[in-house]
């Protein structure tokens, strides 16, 4: 359902910054940003972000940035145990950070697209996109992936770092922790949504997650379909789902949506490995 924003803004569209560190040739089509991530050593990726409803889009009021990193500098905020890593042949970290006095504003998901030939993409591909906030541990965010040589596409209702990385975890556990970010942003987070609302999605991700410790994954996988639709059909009145720089406001329809939509992909991987 369409939120309107307009209580959010009377926001001035910024051109592009002459000098995003690695971003070039950035375009603004309606609620979609397209640009290009060149770096040193060849490294290049095509990017775009697409909101559902946005107000203040440009580069300059989204932090853009992107930058080379050292494939082990990362490693620490990954998940424990090594099977997750920075791949050599793309060691970038792409930075979504609007200044705090952006007039930038956005209500439910965004979905970012990396697009890149330092990477291929091949049967049982490894490759995911990751985020991380502030600084953070990152987490996975893919909802789709698919060749060209690589592309890779996920979600969000919040924004700070990206990076595509090489996860060999057994899909199981990816899963499992999938899940409980799920739980734990209900848990935590619940008091956002109105009551009645908020015991219909605890019920329906309680019936996913016992689908797929039935062996059910394609059923789990459409019954947490159901919970993102129960989100989406009720963001807005029932759950807060607009994002802004000061922090004021907690966009946890989006949030939420954007962690089903993952999950969904990797219920549906291990249903149908690729």
């Amino acid at each position: 359902m369409k939120r309107s924003l307009l209580f959010l803004a009377m926001a001035v569209l910024l051109g592009s910054p002459a000098g995003a560190q690695g971003i070039s040739d950035v375009s603004i089509s309606g609620d979609t940003l397209t640009a290009t991530i060149q770096l040193p050593g060849n490294l290049s990726a095509d990017l775009s972000l697409e909101f559902e409803e946005v107000v203040g889009l440009s580069a300059a009021n989204l932090g853009l940035s992107a930058e080379v990193v050292n494939p082990t500098a990362l490693l620490s905020r990954l998940p424990a145990g090594g099977l997750v890593t920075v791949p050599g042949a793309f060691p970038v970290v792409l930075r979504v950070e609007p200044p705090a006095n952006s007039p930038l504003s956005f209500s439910g998901v965004y979905k970012l697209n990396l697009h890149t030939h330092n990477l291929n993409f091949t049967a049982g591909c490894p490759l995911r996109l990751y985020t991380a906030s502030q600084g953070g541990a990152f987490r996975d965010i893919t909802e789709t992936m698919g060749m060209g040589s690589y592309r890779v596409r996920g979600g969000g209702g919040t924004f700070s770092e990206f990076a595509i990385v090489a996860d060999a975890r057994p899909v199981d556990t990816v899963i499992g922790a999938k899940f409980a970010a799920i739980d734990s942003l209900l848990s935590s987070q619940g008091h956002l949504i109105a009551p009645a609302v908020l015991s219909r999605l605890q019920q329906e991700i309680a019936a996913a997650r016992a689908s797929h410790a039935a062996g059910q994954t394609a059923a789990a996988a459409q019954q947490v379909e159901v919970f993102a639709t129960t989100v989406r059909d009720n963001s807005g009145a029932a759950i807060p789902d607009v994002w802004r720089p000061t922090g004021d406001l907690q966009n946890l329809g989006g949030r939420l949506r954007a962690a089903a939509a993952s999950l969904r992909f990797s219920l549906n991987l291990k249903a149908s490995p690729v």
